[in-house]
């Protein structure tokens, strides 16, 4: 019974670093949309979303039946709980893929972007997708270093988010007002996008470790 049980507890694992890797290609696709006005990417994004949404859903009812069922104990309970969080952050990138995805779709036939922009959205696009799918491999291997240093690269994707402000706030700014609003929110989707990539990789520390990083104190997490 033990054995069948830590076997649900992986399987939960696994489905949750599938999902992740879900959201990855959702944000590759809804990303190619966008630079290329690509319709049926764009809607190929959108129609997927769904499923997205039931793997979630599948997620916690798993977890809640195991919580019901077997009353798992310290580093069981800490990967329930753990995966019924990350599986809501996870659920928010595919969200957020989602909002690209239905931009592209509003301009469509003309570009969401302006062309001097393009290029930044285009390493966002780059730097969201690897973020995920590392993170989907931290859920695997269970990987507390790699983990750790998925923040540091989430730094990248603050840096051009900061940047593309000055970007439509500088003088030289031709593209007006709609332009400015539309770079403003998809720059923000794809900032959110990593900060969750980021949570989830954190629920993994906690996982193994039995403490959040950036709580309680210890300053190596």
């Amino acid at each position: 019974m033990r054995e069948a049980y830590h076997d649900q507890l992986e399987q939960l694992a696994d489905r949750l670093a599938d999902m992740t890797g879900m959201v990855a290609e959702a944000m590759e696709n809804a990303t190619a949309a966008l630079l290329q006005a690509d319709l049926g990417l764009a809607e190929q994004v959108i129609s997927g979303d769904q499923k997205v949404d039931d793997v979630r859903s599948s997620i916690e009812e798993q977890s809640y039946a195991l919580l019901a069922l077997q009353a798992p104990v310290a580093t069981d309970l800490r990967t329930v709980l753990a995966v019924i969080h990350a599986a809501e952050s996870v659920e928010r990138m595919g969200d957020l893929a989602l909002h690209v995805a239905k931009a592209a779709r509003r301009r469509h036939p003309a570009s969401a972007l302006p062309e001097d922009v393009r290029p930044y959205f285009a390493e966002m696009g780059q730097i969201a997708v690897k973020l995920a799918n590392e993170a989907a491999e931290i859920i695997r291997n269970k990987d507390v270093d790699r983990a750790r240093s998925l923040e540091e690269e989430d730094d990248a994707m603050d840096d051009i988010h900061r940047h593309l402000f000055s970007v439509i706030m500088d003088k030289e700014w031709q593209h007006g007002v709609a332009a400015a609003v539309d770079v403003t929110l998809l720059g923000r989707f794809y900032e959110r996008y990593g900060d969750h990539a980021v949570s989830v990789a954190k629920r993994t520390v906690f996982v193994v470790t039995g403490r959040m990083p950036g709580y309680g104190g210890d300053e190596n997490l």
